[in-house]
């Protein structure tokens, strides 16, 4: 290695150290920011920067060379052009074995920067915040930033590229085992994160304006999404699995929530947990559901959360074992006594919070059991698609947020609907709603009784639901996701004592069925709406 001025030639390849002599820090996140500039300061390191970071490095006593006074031009249109200019990316993208390269650099005065840091404009924030304006958002959208991440990524043989503060420690131990310089492994790790960086950040934006726009499906799907954690097997212990992050989503849901207790959540608890926290979010009032297996086993509607535990709990016992419990409001001591007494044993418990008496009591009953809050008063922000990968593929739909509107239903056969059975009704069909088809919900009393679902046909879904129900099905409500294609499973209802069945209807024999409702004196309700779930 020969020295030409400020320009380390490098001869016969690339040594595998690099010595940091100039470095560009550009960060809105400024965690850390200064004791790792110290690190560099101490080293000799030129440090160059801009505005508010160059501002916060002067007045820890930092020396500090602005961009503009490498660029001998000012940053202009309110900031939006600063660093895109030759003097920064010329410094950043020239390759330093290359006689050419190092020969247009001392011709137009450009020295090169060993080491660029820099984390973004905090788009992702900014869109979280409530009343955020599109102009507000457009502007927070980085482009110096990410340029010239990839520029120092894609020169990583001889730039060091660092885009968040976790990376500062290693970045300061690999200068002071190696007297100042970075190693190529080194390097080519972070370059691979700044890539990862830039392709997340831009996966977020396109994401937003995507939700924006009238048509639902792009012609080309891009998606980003950041490991939140590695779990510790799959469905089964031979599968491996992980949990990732969508960027674009924020607001209550599993993937944000705190921890509080317990340990790590596994791959199931995590599909189990998220089909919960979605039914009970169905309602405004204190609502309680059980999961197992991604079905709910009980669920209910109450004035507080205690009852609605209490009689979520109820619905089936013993499916409720091991089972998963959530809540749409607050779970205080009243709600965790219930939870707690008797043999029961839940593997996860969500709710929006827990008062301080309540987290304890279930943390004492159960020492592995996971307890998550959510969180709440937070305006829910995800994807309006959801989808499901295939072998060579993806499904996309729009979600199924339709909500029950018994006010709409059509009133079919039989009695008419009182106001307190409509709304028994409205919750039964909401719950039904989230269980696998074929589904069939027998409940009342703003409860759930008993479930069938999941079977390759309705009769046997009928019959599960009326077995789970028992004695409760005598003037109960019955709700099934799709149809009755013919009336032998109302009829199995029916015998049960089902006093009202809710049903979309669309059936060629739909007429089969309401005659059969009608001779026996029993409510039939088409809502018009199907809820398959698969």
């Amino acid at each position: 290695m020969q020295w030409c001025g400020e320009v380390a030639v490098y001869h016969g390849g690339m040594t595998d150290q690099v010595p940091i002599r100039r470095a560009l820090i550009s960060v809105s996140d400024k965690t850390d920011l200064v004791p790792f500039a110290r690190v560099l300061a101490r080293r000799g390191v030129q440090i160059i920067s801009t505005g508010g970071t160059a501002k916060v490095l002067a007045e820890a006593g930092i020396d500090v060379t602005t961009v503009a006074d490498i660029t001998g031009f000012p940053e202009i249109m309110d900031g939006r052009v600063k660093t895109l200019h030759p003097a920064v990316h010329g410094a950043l993208l020239a390759r330093r074995d290359h006689e050419s390269h190092v020969q247009a650099m001392k011709e137009h005065g450009i020295e090169p920067i060993d080491l660029v840091c820099i984390n973004l404009y905090p788009f992702a924030k900014t869109i979280r915040r409530e009343g955020v304006t599109f102009e507000e958002a457009i502007e927070n959208i980085d482009i110096g930033g990410p340029a010239m991440l990839r520029s120092a990524a894609k020169n990583h043989e001889f730039v060091t590229v660092i885009t968040a503060p976790n990376q500062y420690d290693r970045v300061a131990n690999e200068l002071e085992t190696h007297e100042g310089a970075t190693t190529k492994q080194m390097r080519a790790d972070l370059a691979a994160a700044a890539f990862s960086r830039t392709a997340e950040y831009d996966a977020m934006i396109a994401a937003w304006m995507n939700r924006r726009q009238v048509g639902t499906f792009p012609d080309q799907l891009r998606i980003s999404f950041t490991k939140a954690m590695d779990l510790r097997y799959g469905e089964n212990p031979h599968q491996q699995a992980a949990l990732y992050r969508d960027p674009a989503s924020y607001g209550p849901s599993i993937v944000n929530a705190d921890l509080l207790h317990g340990k790590a959540l596994s791959y199931n608890n995590v599909g189990d947990a998220a089909a919960a926290l979605l039914l009970v979010r169905e309602f405004s009032q204190p609502a309680a559901a059980v999961i197992k297996h991604a079905n709910p086993c009980g669920a209910a509607v109450a004035g507080n959360v205690a009852d609605a535990f209490l009689a979520a709990y109820e619905g089936d016992p013993l499916a409720a074992y091991g089972g998963i419990v959530a809540f749409n409001q607050s779970v205080d001591e009243a709600a965790a006594r219930r939870i707690v007494e008797g043999s029961k044993f839940f593997e996860v418990i969500i709710a929006p919070s827990y008062e301080p008496a309540a987290r304890e009591l279930i943390a004492q009953r159960w020492a592995n059991v996971r307890l998550l809050a959510v969180g709440d008063h937070v305006p829910t922000t995800d994807r309006k698609i959801e989808m499901r990968s295939i072998p060579g593929g993806l499904l996309v739909q729009d979600q199924d947020r339709r909500k029950a509107q018994p006010e709409t239903w059509q009133h079919a056969a039989g009695p008419a609907p009182t106001p307190e059975l409509l709304a028994d009704a409205a919750v039964v069909w909401i719950i039904a709603k989230h269980l696998k088809s074929n589904a069939i919900a027998v409940g009342g009393q703003r409860r759930l009784y008993g479930a069938g679902a999941g079977q390759m046909d309705r009769l046997a879904s009928c019959r599960l639901a009326v077995e789970k129900a028992g004695g409760r099905a005598k003037g109960a409500i019955a709700a099934s996701d799709a149809f009755f294609p013919f009336p032998d499973g109302p009829q199995i209802l029916i015998d049960a004592g089902v006093k009202c069945i809710v049903h979309p209807g669309g059936s060629k024999r739909d007429q089969d069925t309401l005659e059969v409702c009608s001779r026996h004196g029993v409510t039939c309700l088409l809502t018009g709406v199907r809820h398959f779930r698969h």
